[in-house]
């Protein structure tokens, strides 16, 4: 009795280890799969637009555009559509720079890698943590801190010229006045 026991538990942990297992497997895809999300297609309003164009007929055409326009200028002015142009999108790229914001991909739509991957920058603001590691402010905001031992020749100071490209591992290196790298990452 002892024997059928021990293989009847045996057999109960095995298949709860394997419903474990699979459910941790499933858990798994299911996280990838909503963090390999796409990045976001064309609004349905623009879309709305864009499909009047393959119409033949020119009078129904132009009543497909203007439905199609007054329906995005509305979407608009609700805040259920916002459009942004090259510039724009680039200004909030930079702002952004170095915060982990997947979902703000569709700002690097149409870059080239090396304007994505790195900004320069002018210095607001200095500051040294109590271990002797460098904390500067950009103009803008963007808080930097010093992730490594490395040290400058020269103290950095508000109006210092940095530039900032993307490292290993989620860190930045940043040369500030031209010094040697630090390497950094952003606080805020």
């Amino acid at each position: 009795m002892g024997a059928k026991l021990r293989r009847s538990t045996r057999g109960l942990r095995s298949n709860a280890g394997r419903r474990i297992a699979v459910g941790a497997v499933l858990t798994v895809l299911a996280v990838g799969t909503v963090c390999a999300a796409s990045p976001p297609t064309r609004a349905p309003a623009v879309q709305a637009v864009m499909e009047c164009a393959r119409i033949s007929d020119p009078g129904q055409r132009l009543t497909c555009f203007d439905a199609a326009v007054a329906a995005m200028t509305k979407a608009e002015a609700a805040g259920d559509l916002v459009t942004i142009d090259r510039e724009q999108r680039r200004a909030a790229r930079r702002q952004a720079f170095g915060l982990a914001l997947p979902s703000l991909a569709f700002l690097d739509r149409g870059e080239r890698p090396e304007e994505v991957n790195r900004i320069t920058g002018k210095v607001a603001a200095v500051a040294r943590t109590p271990e002797g590691k460098w904390v500067i402010t950009l103009e803008g905001g963007a808080v930097w801190r010093q992730i490594d031992d490395n040290e400058l020749t020269h103290d950095p100071h508000a109006g210092s010229e940095v530039r900032i490209r993307r490292a290993a591992l989620g860190s930045f290196f940043v040369n500030i006045d031209r010094e040697q790298a630090l390497r950094m990452h952003r606080d805020n």
